[in-house]
């Protein structure tokens, strides 16, 4: 037995998928141009928002006062002498508000003795581990800002961590 295909019943054919792929890539080329030109500001900025811009940052560049340092006295912590090391060398610089900095250099005590505190108690382990300085430097500016006030210490630079 065989079949008969009967030649007025040709199968459809199939739709192409060639529209909705060019579709899809045109539409995402479409969707990137437009994020670019938003950001660069080509486009969805008009010269008195620029103008603005530019004046804001210009005030807020000239509003912002020059920092001052305040030396806090160097530190020498002696460790539990685990591992052969038995101290830790710290000396830091306080960026301080140039209004405050007579108060910062008044409470300077209180300061050296909160930065005391805290390194003797942070364990040996975490003081090794090379990137725990950055946790640490968080974590004493954090305790010297609440001890100096809101707004009077910037910033905390190390000057000098060694372990001896």
């Amino acid at each position: 037995m065989s079949t008969v295909v009967d030649p007025d019943q040709t199968p459809p054919a199939k739709a192409s998928k060639l529209p909705l792929v060019m579709g899809f890539v045109l539409a995402v080329l479409g969707g990137g141009g437009g994020f670019y030109a938003v950001q660069t500001g080509l486009i969805g900025r008009s010269d008195a928002a620029a103008e603005e811009t530019e004046i804001a940052s210009d005030e807020n560049a000239e509003s912002q006062p020059a920092a001052s340092n305040v030396a806090s006295d160097p530190l020498v912590i002696s460790l539990p002498s685990t591992q052969g090391r038995d101290h830790l060398r710290f000396a830091a610089q306080l960026e301080v508000a140039p209004k405050y900095m007579a108060e910062v250099e008044a409470i300077k005590p209180r300061l050296v003795d909160v930065l005391n505190g805290y390194l003797r108690a942070v364990a040996l382990s975490e003081l090794e581990d090379p990137t725990a300085l950055i946790r640490l430097r968080a974590q004493m500016l954090r305790r010297l800002q609440v001890v100096a006030g809101e707004g009077r210490i910037t910033d905390l630079l190390i000057m000098e961590f060694v372990l001896s």
